[in-house]
């Protein structure tokens, strides 16, 4: 019985985990898709459909955090974690907007086939232009999400926790 109780605690631990890591990379994400959004409307005067704007973000924000606890699941970009932070660093930044940048082209696949396009139709309708500036806006949110995330796993949870939210002692100058 106390296996049982075990595996559900260690269940429910995991899911808390899971779900800790979703909620910190959608507010990084939705920190910065809102900001882009608020520049949009700025720049385009479109002022009169905010809203849907930053519902938008935070949507793509919430999609884009699932899509990296996916890669992460799948170990992508393992294979470099024993290399320097930077290396390691914007090599995950370009992994996972690869995998962003599929699972895009995917989405809008998918959005023309339900509206009755074909495979070869719904793929030339793709603005791949818009999908790449997308894209390399992604890679540049990303290098700072996964400096944070390589530091962390370099330091330790618990030790990069107590250095952010508690500070450091000073160091000692006699």
């Amino acid at each position: 019985m106390s296996a049982e109780n075990s595996q559900k605690s260690s269940l429910k631990e995991k899911a808390a985990h899971e779900f800790e890591e979703l909620l910190i990379i959608f507010v990084y994400l939705a920190f910065f898709f809102s900001a882009l959004a608020t520049y949009s409307m700025l720049l385009l005067e479109k002022f009169e459909i905010s809203y849907f704007t930053y519902g938008a973000a935070l949507i793509n924000a919430l999609v884009i955090a699932k899509v990296i606890l996916i890669g992460e699941a799948a170990h992508l970009g393992k294979k470099v974690e024993a290399k320097p932070l930077l290396y390691s660093t914007v090599y995950k930044a370009f992994m996972f907007g690869v995998l962003v940048f599929a699972f895009h082209i995917l989405e809008e696949m998918i959005k023309r086939l339900v509206h009755g396009k074909d495979i070869v139709g719904a793929f030339h309708e793709i603005r791949l232009d818009d999908l790449l500036a997308r894209s390399v806006i992604i890679f540049c949110t990303f290098i700072p999400l996964f400096g944070y995330r390589e530091l962390r796993r370099v330091i330790g949870q618990d030790k990069f926790r107590d250095l952010v939210l508690h500070g450091r002692t000073a160091p000692n100058t006699d």
